[in-house]
């Protein structure tokens, strides 16, 4: 008897042991658990692919881990992937504890975007503006008459094949202003550049919008945003009318604090302006402004800039030479419908820039569809393929090494090349385009994503 009460009480203390033991081990293996990445198993986030609201909440969450924590196969990592997307999906649902600081990224400088202010609203303006744009007609009488004319009838009927997340808004509406500097502060973006026309002048479809600069400089430096210009041609646009609106700027703007001044390689802290179809002047014009000997030089005045010419045909590059500016940018979002425009001729543009000291900006679009005001211009339109055609431009664009990219655009919806949220809708007869299987911020995302892989390779590029 006292042998089998020895072997029982020997047998329970084993037990005992042997179950402390393997809860031991199980909460071991509970903590080497959640050491590990959430993410392992999704791959490099900054691949052309995207996965739909998945992908959003886990892959764009975290930028900096490290695709070499994959594992893959087994049925441990099968399990643990379950449990990172289930925890994530619950962290995306529970509002965050400081959502402002969140969503403003850090600007960053070195990437421009181009910026309307020309829509209008009867609420603000009387009327609509730009949004009512008329349907252009094809140049050819006899295909103009195979399509549609008209105008575009606001709200339901805009002319965007996109609708916007804010409606048919006013540029002049203080919380249409702020919404777009939160968005552009969200998107890592960090200069606005912004549409101009002299005072009381204003595109065909539009009304002057000069008198609304003040107002988007104080909400540009309310998010740390800067501003420059996108001079656009005005009626008489010379190098007379060119310098006294130069002035007129500077004098007027220059103060402020959102006003944007890039450093030079001389130490100097100039103005940029962006010219749009500066082809369209002669060459011999723009010396007399911008080349130190020109009859109407502005260089070593108090309003010299860096001044940025649009190139389209490959010729151009040797006339913005020999004008005097001092770079060239590309604008368009449609791959292949020009010279400038072709993400494969960027490299030699880039290396015709350096050999002549100029600066090479390319400019990268999410896509183009510009039917809902040229009906005839199919050809042109470039799918957003769900996000792959805005990355792949981004990725042709730090290939060459840039010291600044131009986004083309924030909210050029005419056009289709907007990054603002859009929105699903549908009318009587018209279903617009949106971003779906996407959220409407998806565009915002992935700019801020690649402002932080250019923040990373413009180090890499000091250090080789």
């Amino acid at each position: 008897i006292l042998n089998y009460d020895i072997m029982a009480r020997f047998r329970r203390r084993t037990c005992i042991i042997l179950l402390l033991f393997i809860l031991f081990i199980c909460s071991i293996m509970m903590a080497l658990k959640t050491l590990r990445p959430d993410r392992a198993g999704f791959g490099d986030p900054f691949g052309l692919g995207l996965l739909p609201e998945l992908q959003q909440r886990t892959v764009l969450l975290d930028n900096k881990q490290n695709s070499l924590n994959r594992i893959q196969g087994d049925t441990v990592t099968r399990v643990s992937n379950l449990h990172s997307i289930a925890a994530n999906t619950m962290r995306a649902s529970m509002p965050p504890v400081n959502k402002l600081e969140e969503e403003l990224s850090s600007p960053n400088y070195n990437f421009h975007i181009f910026y309307y202010s020309w829509f209008g609203n009867p609420q603000f303006d009387g009327k609509y503006i730009h949004w009512n744009h008329p349907l252009l007609p094809h140049w050819d009488p006899k295909i103009a008459n195979n399509y549609p004319k008209g105008r575009h009838n606001p709200p339901e009927d805009i002319a965007s094949n996109f609708y916007p997340e804010l409606g048919s808004y006013s540029s002049k509406d203080p919380s249409v202003i702020e919404a777009h500097m939160k968005q552009m502060r969200a998107a890592s973006t960090g200069v606005i550049v912004l549409s101009w026309y002299p005072p009381g002048m204003a595109d065909e479809n539009g009304e002057p919008t000069d008198d609304l600069v003040p107002v988007i400089l104080d909400y540009a430096h309310k998010y740390n945003l800067k501003v420059t210009f996108h001079i656009e041609p005005y009626k008489d646009r010379d190098d007379r009318s060119m310098y006294h609106n130069i002035k007129y700027i500077i004098d007027k703007y220059g103060g402020h604090p959102a006003f944007y001044r890039r450093k030079t390689t001389t130490g100097r802290f100039l103005p940029m302006f962006y010219i749009y179809d500066s082809y369209v002047t002669i060459p011999e014009i723009w010396a007399n402004l911008l080349t130190v000997s020109g009859s109407q030089t502005i260089r070593n005045t108090p309003y010299d800039a860096l001044f940025i010419a649009l190139l389209v045909e490959e010729r151009h590059k040797h006339d913005i030479h020999k004008s005097g500016f001092d770079g060239m940018y590309t604008y368009f979002a449609t791959n292949g419908f020009s010279y400038g425009s072709s993400h494969h001729n960027w490299a030699s543009l880039k290396a015709f820039c350096d050999s002549n000291n100029l600066m090479f900006i390319p400019s990268v679009g999410p896509g183009y569809i510009d039917t809902s005001i040229r009906p005839w211009n199919n050809h042109n339109t470039r799918n957003r393929v769900n996000g792959k055609y805005y990355e792949t431009a981004f990725s042709a664009a730090l290939l060459v090494r840039p010291e600044i990219i131009s986004i083309t655009s924030f909210n050029e919806w005419h056009e289709g090349t907007q990054i603002e949220k859009a929105v699903p809708k549908r009318t009587g007869q018209m279903v617009y385009l949106d971003y779906k299987p996407h959220k409407p911020n998806v565009y915002l995302e992935l700019t801020q994503k690649w402002s932080e892989k250019y923040r990373k390779e413009q180090e890499q590029w000091v250090v080789s």
